[in-house]
């Protein structure tokens, strides 16, 4: 049953899945049903995948609930399994007013980065001739961190300590059969609300200066950068062709600066009319994810690379979390600055934009910066990959 609860009441468990937002934020636990049929077509709203969740609304409606939701993630690759359900219980609130208490968390081990700095650099390198010549616009290059802890992990406990840290983040606690995926997204991909729908897409950043003239240096250098300016500009004019099919008016405004407590982000803050009443938030979502600020332009070239050069697969990491409700509201925000917690075992996912004016120490120094957020939850303060 859907409603609201005493937070103060509340105890969190390791099967809930939390989503907190400035905008609307959400508790669920129990599932009343589950899909994970994979997302490709999810965009069609008459099309199989959304077939599917119409089907797991009326059952929820059948059950006594007035507005059901679906929450969970779609995986970055949409060909993949989502893992997406029907809460027995939903309780929703304000963000104000969640304030658990916590434990502080210090993780040991060792680090591993997959792939090393002169494979990842390489790996830079062997895109730019194809950047360079006009073949292809940008691909998004990643590369994981992978950490292993002397000691048992409590996801609950980090996720907590990383939402304490990051307090306007979209901050996001998914249980998975095999751990959990925690993670503090700037990023929304898409928020419907009635007929109007946001977004606001990321591309282009810089790491945070240790003193205020140092930070304003790094806020006008992002702001000045031809080559960050570029990145953006080719995700955006990406956008506004998905978008403008199923809009009656959409704004895309100049970007602005979007900060967290380690980066600065280049942004720009869009906003349509649905056109097709029949669209929910979930649909939308699926025509805009991936991005080009996680994949890359034109999407088929980009995925191609990504699948050629990456030598691991995706899967939740640079996906899209989030929930859908039966009357077609929703939130949606992109699996960024988060990690996967197991027993032992925590892996971060960090990538970067490379456009023709890319350089692959930038590019490795960039994903280091975006690994912080993390790192910082972990208990680690160093700028770079820690050495334990």
């Amino acid at each position: 049953m859907s409603g609201t609860i005493s937070l103060a009441h509340h105890a969190l468990q390791k099967d809930d899945f939390i989503f907190l937002s400035p905008h609307k934020s959400l508790i669920a636990n129990g599932r009343l049903a589950i899909l994970t049929c994979p997302a490709a077509a999810g965009h069609h709203v008459e099309g199989e995948f959304q077939q599917q969740v119409q089907q797991l609304f009326r059952q929820a409606r059948l059950a006594g609930e007035e507005n059901p939701v679906v929450v969970g993630a779609i995986p970055f690759d949409k060909h993949q399994p989502c893992t997406l359900f029907v809460p027995k219980h939903c309780h929703w609130f304000n963000r104000e007013d969640f304030n658990p208490s916590q434990t502080d968390v210090n993780v040991e081990g060792q680090t591993h980065s997959l792939p090393e700095h002169d494979a990842f650099c390489g790996m830079v390198e062997s895109v730019l001739s194809p950047l360079r010549a006009g073949n292809l616009d940008k691909v998004v290059l990643s590369r994981l961190l992978q950490i292993e802890s002397t000691r048992p992990i409590n996801a609950l406990n980090l996720w907590l300590q990383l939402n304490q840290q990051n307090p306007s983040s979209y901050n996001f606690h998914l249980p998975l059969a095999d751990g959990a995926l925690i993670g503090a997204s700037p990023e929304l991909l898409l928020r419907k609300v009635g007929d109007t729908l946001q977004s606001c897409p990321l591309a282009g950043s810089a790491q945070r200066g240790s003193t205020a003239s140092s930070d304003e240096e790094a806020q006008r250098k992002l702001l000045a950068s031809v080559k960050d300016r570029h990145e953006h500009r080719v995700m955006t004019e990406s956008i506004r062709r998905r978008l403008s099919e199923r809009c009656q008016t959409l704004s895309i405004p100049e970007p602005s600066l979007l900060s967290t407590p380690t980066l600065w982000h280049l942004a720009t803050e869009i906003s349509g009319k649905v056109a097709d009443s029949r669209d929910n938030a979930l649909s939308l979502a699926c025509q805009l994810h991936p991005t080009p600020a996680l994949c890359g332009v034109p999407y088929s070239s980009a995925c191609e690379l990504i699948r050629e050069l990456e030598p691991f697969k995706r899967s939740w990491f640079g996906g899209i979390v989030g929930w859908c409700d039966a009357n077609g509201d929703g939130e949606w925000v992109v699996a960024i600055r988060c990690g996967k917690v197991q027993s032992h075992l925590i892996e971060l996912f960090a990538g970067a934009g490379i456009v023709a004016g890319s350089q692959p120490e930038s590019e490795w120094q960039e994903t280091g910066a975006k690994f912080n957020t993390m790192l910082h939850a972990l208990g680690f303060v160093a700028q770079q990959e820690p050495i334990l």
